[in-house]
């Protein structure tokens, strides 16, 4: 028996060509587009034989990519070398999921079937090429599922000859396919050919037959008390719980407030309200919306949110649809909904763009790049606070995997792992090492608050270990860096509270997982929040020390005044400049023509009173008289004497502008000056310097003074000193001073004694 290789090719191509040049098909319609139930295929088990040619070549190709490649040694029925077969273009989603599912179902039982077509002698008997061994496989076992009864064709139907040449086969040998089947089931002693299936795959299977219908509201196209308003008018009833389903009926859900739950028959009646047609009421997994409800409890008011992973185009639209619901009060400022379309075909990128603008949704921007290659630098994602990661997982707590995988850009290769039950230890490492790097890299954008980790796995490897690892390794890298790039994080309690009436995690567990039931598939669920800057509360001691070290303690045990004491004294200059230049100019010049002793008496006057006037006036704490005691001059020295007593006032910190020292050609000379005080030796710590006033130099001019029976009566004029002349008196002899209108109280100077 020889067996053509090349014959699927051919095959292909001659069905693509028959397909497009038949004018009297009319292919389905996409039921999300009509307004009228969509009519089923031809489903085994449901009143009808059989399916058409098109979706038994179609199942064919996606058997012969995915089925369990034996060893030589062990191998019974040869497929042919051909994998990675690419598939057709499907002309409804409905197809595609049949197609799909036949496939599916083929792979279950491949080890059954082959032990058929062996102990019929069908294989080694009949003249079909190896590369179409998996179009046998795929028609066997549906037809075994109907009983080995003949196929109902439709009228007007696309006939493919390869199918119908593999179809004369088998009902050829219905009979011999039949005996095999029964001696098979004996020698396992199967009740069913199910009962052959793993115990994960029979309940998964079980599963899936009762799973309701989950919906999510489009709040940019309704809102939940429209749509609810539209299914009353409809006949439908709302019940309290899932568990109450029945009939025409459908029911909140316990986690999500705009999801609604429907019984899984009553699919076309929905589409008779146009509610499905009109994108008022998306159809979706609960396990793929529960991953943008979190988001949205986490995102703040300005928030940008940035999808990474694998999702459907519903996911993108329904974050949308509740950005705009928390944000329906400012609608013109939306958050974005940033989506990572690196892994996405072109084709599969518009079709993105059109369920978007089918949608409503005008806040979503698509970034072509690959997640791994965006960092908190880029200029798109500078408002980007919530990351939602949903990353290529197993989907081993689905019961649906291949509706889950078509509906949600899953991946098909697992299909074969799926339908034995369990994921091969090959593949389930190389998806954790990829989710290992995706949440590693999520941690590093510095101005993200929340990072959402969410798949459909029930292996620990990919859920509480991915998540555990990776907050130990960003603590761990923050530790060791001396500035961390990498904040901490810490895991949040769960955003949705346990249903009463059915089973589910405690509110105090960090992570949310929905375990598979008869009411839904199961996912895993974990909110990384950003965790605070730590409050350092230190001690006395370490807060002088940090002081000590910025030298801000250099000015303690110094003589420089602190910065209230300066503006405290700017004031009082200020107010005394004011008192004195109101008052009349006073100038006293004193100048001596005899001894020493009348110079220092003279002096003396001067100085009490200065004294006296500054403490009238109040004179300012920084300024002090200094005496200063020049060097004995010369005998030989000039006799002329001259004696001048002046003072200036300027701020403390400043240096004299002018210094005018009397001068007393005597024997002995003794000066009294006044000026401030020298500057501190310590320069100020802060370069900031208070405000100084530069004040104009005050002169003192003094009425004058008569001696009577002392000394002759001076004219006095204003604007010089006046000069006046001394005898020598007792030691105990006083002389009364009296003034003029110049405001001076009368006081009595005591003449000192000379000795």
């Amino acid at each position: 028996m020889v067996r053509n290789k090349n014959s699927r090719s051919s095959t292909l191509k001659i069905a693509d060509s028959q397909m497009a040049s038949s004018k009297d098909l009319t292919p389905l319609d996409d039921p999300a587009d009509s307004d009228i139930p969509a009519p089923e295929l031809q489903t085994t088990g449901q009143g009808q034989l059989g399916f058409p040619d098109r979706v038994y070549l179609l199942a064919s190709i996606i058997f012969q990519n995915n089925h369990l490649e034996k060893p030589a040694a062990h191998r019974l029925v040869n497929y042919g070398k051909e994998s990675g077969i690419p598939l057709p273009d499907f002309k409804d989603e409905e197809m595609q999921r049949t197609a799909y599912g036949l496939a599916f179902n083929t792979l279950k039982y491949q080890e059954l079937l082959e032990d058929i077509m062996i102990d019929s002698y069908f294989y080694p008997t009949q003249p079909i090429p190896d590369d179409q061994m998996g179009l046998v496989a795929v028609m066997l076992y549906d037809f075994q599922d109907r009983k080995f009864l003949p196929r109902e064709c439709l009228g007007e139907e696309e006939i493919i000859q390869e199918v119908r040449d593999v179809e004369n086969c088998l009902l050829r040998f219905k009979t011999k396919l039949a005996a095999s089947l029964a001696r098979c089931r004996i020698k396992h002693n199967l009740l069913s050919i199910e009962c052959i299936l793993p115990e994960s795959v029979k309940t998964k299977q079980e599963r899936s037959s009762s799973l309701p219908l989950y919906t999510w509201v489009n709040t940019l196209k309704s809102s939940l008390d429209e749509v609810q308003s539209v299914l009353r008018s409809a006949g439908f009833s709302q019940v309290k719980s899932i568990g109450q389903l029945g009939g025409q009926s459908f029911c909140q859900d316990p986690h999500c407030g705009d999801i609604l739950v429907f019984p899984a028959q009553l699919k076309a009646q929905l589409y008779s309200t146009k509610l499905l047609s009109d994108h008022k009421l998306i159809i979706q997994d609960k396990s793929c919306s529960l991953g943008p409800k979190a988001v949205c409890s986490v995102l703040p008011e300005e928030g940008d949110v940035l999808m990474v992973g694998c999702f459907s185009d519903l996911t993108v639209c329904h974050i949308a649809s509740l950005i705009a619901e928390k944000h329906k009060t400012n609608c013109k400022n939306l958050p974005t909904v940033y989506v990572c379309v690196s892994d996405r075909t072109d084709a599969q990128r518009e079709d993105l763009q059109q369920a978007i603008s089918a949608m409503g949704c005008k806040n979503v921007k698509l970034i072509p790049g690959v997640f791994e290659s965006l960092d908190g630098g880029d200029k798109r994602l500078q408002k980007v606070r919530v990351i939602l990661l949903t990353p290529k997982c197993s989907v081993s707590a689905v019961s649906n995997p291949v509706e889950f995988i078509l509906q949600e850009n899953g991946d098909p290769d697992l299909l074969q792992d799926l339908s034995q039950g369990s994921i091969a230890q090959s593949k389930l490492e190389a998806l954790v090492a990829q989710q290992r790097k995706d949440i590693d890299h999520a941690l590093k954008f510095p101005k993200v608050l929340a990072v959402v980790y969410s798949t459909c796995s029930s292996y620990p490897e990919e859920n509480e270990e991915v998540v555990s690892r990776a907050l130990e390794q960003a603590k761990a890298s923050s530790e060791q860096e001396e500035e961390p790039k990498q904040a901490n994080y810490r895991l949040s309690p769960s955003v949705f509270s346990s249903p009463n009436n059915a089973e589910g995690p405690e509110e105090t567990d960090p992570f949310f997982m929905l375990e598979p039931s008869e009411q839904s598939n199961g996912c895993f669920l974990a909110v990384l929040t950003r965790e605070p800057e730590p409050v350092v509360i230190e001690t006395p001691q370490e807060v002088l020390a940090r002081a000590n070290a910025k030298g801000i303690l250099d000015r303690i045990n110094s003589n420089e005044p602190t910065r209230k004491e300066l503006h405290g004294h700017t004031n009082r200059m200020k107010k005394a400049a004011r008192v004195r230049t109101s008052q009349p100019h006073l100038s006293v010049c004193i100048q001596s023509k005899h001894q020493q002793t009348k110079g220092s008496n003279s002096t003396s006057l001067c100085q009490e009173f200065t004294n006296r006037r500054w403490s009238s006036q109040g004179k300012p704490k920084s300024l002090r008289l200094q005496t200063v005691k020049n060097t004995v001059s010369s005998p030989f020295a000039s006799s002329k004497q001259e004696s001048s007593c002046s003072s200036s006032l300027k701020p403390e910190n400043s240096k004299p502008t002018k210094s005018i020292t009397p001068v007393f050609n005597t024997t002995t000379t003794t000066t009294t000056s006044v000026h401030p005080a020298p500057p501190p030796s310590t320069p100020v710590a802060r370069p900031r310097r208070a405000l100084q006033e530069v004040l104009k130099p005050v002169v003192l001019v003094l009425p004058p003074v008569h001696f009577p029976n002392f000394f002759p009566p001076q004219h006095s004029r204003t604007g010089f000193s006046p000069s006046f002349n001394y005898k020598w008196r007792g030691p105990g002899q006083t002389v009364p001073l009296s003034r003029s209108s110049g405001g001076l109280s009368k006081d009595v100077v005591k003449s000192r004694p000379l000795f």
